[in-house]
């Protein structure tokens, strides 16, 4: 088993080289059906990270998705978009791009200064939350980016605005690590989840979000919530809506390549299978890209046959320490939602869950 401690910030920035911002428009007496509650989320990597894709969710909204697939020539991506508004959403992936190539940033493709900038995206389902005809455009894209800074902002910011959880406010979650042990001691993997599905987010026998069981509900300030308040939590009239998603962003500083960072985006989806109940459903849209930024480099492994790529070990520990981190970011994104268009939220449902 790969140990771990916590990044220095547990968020998506302990990988180095990366930034995050968000924009959103939310108005304070939103309901579902009125008022403005959308936004977007970019995780900037300028200079170009190794990037790939997993989507398992049989309903995505996805832009660049092909373009990743390791057999694919294009080896450097420049920003990841994630955002509400559906399919219409993936217009504030242009907003990026024009700020990517306002600053100089992209693949040098023609004279000096001309760039295209690779921008791969996914959306949420959250059309239904505001007013409908209100979701993230270009400039919603170019505002985010322009906000990219090292730090993150959780909950209900960005592509979290208008997220719902199952019954519970959803929103956006982060969390991050360093591998302690083995041959990928001192990497880094880290992920941004903007949690959105149709499926439970906490047991209905029990009352604590399912994502905890890995590391423990103490360890994020919970304990078993009062009776009376479960009770409650499980009269909470279903979502009810045929289209949902979860996404998400999984990183790491190891020098991976495009292959290797398809098994990292496959090993997280694991995360959301502990967390989420259902996860990958039909209804749900579920996408996670792995990128690679490169910053920590290992030296060569012994032992590794011949047969297998000589950084199968350092993946493995990776791929491990990836399912624990996204699994760790849904109930970040649950326990840090701030209320939205009268969506309740998990602490609002189970304030004795808290610890003082």
């Amino acid at each position: 088993m790969t140990s771990t401690t916590p990044g220095r910030t547990d968020s998506l920035i302990d990988v180095a080289g990366l930034r995050v911002g968000h924009h959103h428009e939310v108005d304070p007496d939103a309901t579902l059906g009125s008022g403005a509650a959308t936004g977007c989320t970019v995780v900037l990597a300028p200079h170009g990270v190794t990037a790939a894709v997993d989507v398992r969710g049989g309903g995505p909204g996805t832009r660049e998705t092909d373009l990743l697939d390791p057999s694919h020539s294009v080896q450097k991506i420049h920003a990841i978009l994630l955002t509400g508004g559906s399919a219409f959403g993936l217009a504030a992936a242009d907003g990026v791009m024009r700020w990517l190539e306002e600053h100089g940033h992209g693949i040098a493709m023609g004279q000096p200064g001309q760039v295209v900038p690779i921008v791969p995206g996914a959306v949420i389902f959250d059309l239904p939350v505001g007013d409908w005809t209100r979701r993230p455009t270009a400039e919603f894209g170019y505002l985010a980016s322009d906000s990219a800074s090292s730090s993150v902002l959780c909950g209900s910011v960005g592509a979290g605005v208008g997220a719902r959880a199952g019954a519970v406010k959803g929103g956006v979650g982060t969390a991050g690590v360093v591998i302690t042990d083995g041959p990928a001691q001192g990497v880094a993997v880290s992920a941004l989840i903007v949690a959105n599905p149709v499926g439970s987010v906490f047991d209905p026998r029990t009352g604590l979000p399912w994502g905890v069981a890995t590391a423990g509900a103490a360890a994020f300030g919970l304990r078993v919530p009062a009776t009376a308040e479960l009770s409650a939590a499980n009269d909470l009239v279903a979502k009810g809506t045929v289209l949902n998603t979860t996404i998400g962003v999984v990183a790491t500083d190891a020098a991976l390549g495009k292959a290797a960072c398809r098994r990292i985006a496959v090993a997280g989806h694991d995360g959301l299978a502990r967390a989420i109940r259902p996860a990958h459903s039909p209804l749900d849209g579920d996408t996670i890209f792995a990128v690679s930024t490169g910053y920590h480099r290992t030296g060569p492994l012994a032992d590794v046959p011949d047969a297998f790529p000589p950084d199968l070990p350092i993946l493995d520990a990776v791929c491990s320490a990836a399912a624990d981190v996204v699994e760790r970011a849904v109930v970040d994104a649950v326990l840090s939602a701030t209320a939205v268009a009268g969506i309740p939220t998990y602490r609002e449902l189970f304030p004795s869950a808290l610890r003082s």
